[in-house]
């Protein structure tokens, strides 16, 4: 594997490009002209909805959202896949913005989370009891902007997906919100978990969700009987958290900056080991690459036994891919410690 170019630095000083000695593919290179398609569909699709006030424009132009899905899939069947997953990685950030953010300034707060979140999921598990307790559950789900955006979201991916692709992203979200909890208890608490703790926790907060439609997305399906085999959930688990380790590390200095008590695996490290934020964020590197390779390894060998297996090992190593690109090139939002 080629190592990684060396980091650049933005025009305010602040250190970007990839993390030195991370393990890394390239991804293949996002299209400028599709990315900015992709923007401005879901800028019209939030704004139809009225998903989010005009000040935090400037936040969705930053975050890039039509750039990450474009090198996140760059096997996506056609601009229309492409775009529904732009709406879910939109919801998915909104309803983590709005309802578990303190620091965001939007309404979100520890305290009272799982009520919120309770609901979230009901956007994307619909509600089933008389009509009348149906129309209310309804009314409820158009009444805030999170949970429209999820059931909105969720209704555009099911028109392409089939039953068990969509069923198996709404269990995912489920996973997801499990993790949300999991950390604002632990944050509630001050509770500081031991290494193997913390990532246990992150391989339920992380981007599993984002992974779970690769397949759909680039227009075929992985059978829930072979996707449930243990192998698979297992290359499936490791992908999603080396990219979610990687998402640790690119944030590491922005959230160090707000919250310096915000939980992440240096952070987590430096507690148990009784080190410096240098030496933890050095090793959050090292668990990285061990991670990364033993995905890349197993899914390896499983790809040689299946071309479907090979396929779906495949979208998720793109995804990984790309995910780590938009990361390591998304100065509005990261920049690295100067520990190199």
């Amino acid at each position: 594997m080629p190592g990684p170019p060396r980091a650049a630095f933005s025009a305010r000083g602040r250190r970007s490009g990839p993390v030195p000695g991370l393990r890394f593919r390239p991804a293949a290179p996002a299209d400028p002209g599709k990315a900015a398609e992709i923007d401005r569909r879901l800028e019209d699709w939030a704004h139809g909805l009225d998903l989010f006030p005009p000040a935090w424009t400037g936040d969705f132009s930053g975050f890039q959202f039509g750039r990450a899905v474009v090198l996140q899939h760059p096997g996506a069947a056609d601009l229309e896949r492409l775009t529904v997953a732009g709406e879910l990685l939109l919801a998915e950030n909104l309803v983590d913005s709005c309802y578990c953010e303190e620091d965001e300034g939007r309404g979100g707060a520890r305290r009272g989370l799982g009520g919120r979140l309770i609901m979230a999921q009901a956007a994307l598990d619909p509600y089933h009891g008389t009509p009348e307790l149906e129309e209310e559950w309804r009314d409820g789900m158009r009444a805030d902007g999170p949970l429209r955006s999820y059931h909105f979201a969720l209704r555009d991916y099911a028109a392409f997906a089939t039953p068990s692709q969509t069923d198996r992203f709404v269990h995912d979200m489920a996973r997801l919100h499990m993790g949300y909890l999991a950390e604002a208890a632990w944050s509630e608490t001050r509770y500081v978990p031991r290494v193997w703790e913390y990532l246990v926790m992150r391989q339920f907060n992380n981007f599993r969700p984002c992974l779970s439609i690769v397949d759909a997305v680039d227009a075929y399906e992985l059978p829930e009987a072979l996707y449930a085999r243990p192998e698979i959930q297992r290359i499936t688990a490791l992908a999603c958290n080396a990219t979610t380790i990687v998402n640790d590390l690119y944030s590491f200095t922005k959230e160090l900056a707000s919250d310096p008590t915000h939980l992440n695996l240096p952070q987590v490290i430096a507690a148990n080991k009784r080190c410096g934020l240098k030496a933890a964020y050095l090793e959050a590197v090292e668990i990285h690459n061990r991670i990364m390779a033993a995905f890349e390894e197993e899914s390896a060998v499983l790809s040689a036994t299946s071309t479907l297996v090979e396929r779906y090992a495949r979208s998720l190593a793109a995804w990984v891919s790309g995910n780590h690109e938009w990361h390591a090139t998304n100065t509005h939002r990261y920049h690295l410690p100067d520990y190199w």
